[in-house]
């Protein structure tokens, strides 16, 4: 990531919750109380928060520079054999995608019906309209 930008789940602020999907994702980055937290108060993390808190894993100077901090960390990888790798990989977030397919449809069906109510689509319009804006100056 570089300097100067923002990285988190904002649904909150405009009256979103965050689906489940994305709560699992966000949890096994986080510790549970800094991912609770995060979510609830809908927390954007500046460059050296996201670093501080484990969000991230590197910061950048330059886009130039995380390309080849990027590739130096993928060649990490370059001697583990990927037929051991995803079965570890799976271990640690099989549980989550277990969730995440069983629930597909109940999870889609509870998010539309909470994001079409009509105080959600207002919130979300001021939320945009404040976006606009704010790139307008």
């Amino acid at each position: 990531m570089l300097p100067n930008f923002t990285i988190g789940l904002n649904e909150t602020q405009f009256g979103l919750v965050a689906p489940p999907f994305i709560r699992a994702s966000f949890k096994n980055v986080l510790p549970a109380r800094k991912a609770e937290l995060a979510l609830c108060q809908g927390k954007m993390f500046s460059s050296k928060e996201a670093l501080d808190v484990g969000l991230i894993d590197d910061m950048a100077n330059t886009k130039e520079e995380g390309h080849a901090m990027s590739t130096k960390f993928l060649q990490t990888f370059s001697n583990v054999n990927p037929a051991a790798r995803s079965p570890m990989k799976q271990q640690f977030r099989g549980k989550d995608l277990d969730e995440l397919r069983r629930n597909k449809k109940k999870d889609m069906e509870n998010y539309v019906k909470f994001v079409t109510q009509d105080h959600v689509q207002k919130r979300i319009g001021l939320y945009l309209e404040k976006l606009h804006n704010k790139t307008k100056k």
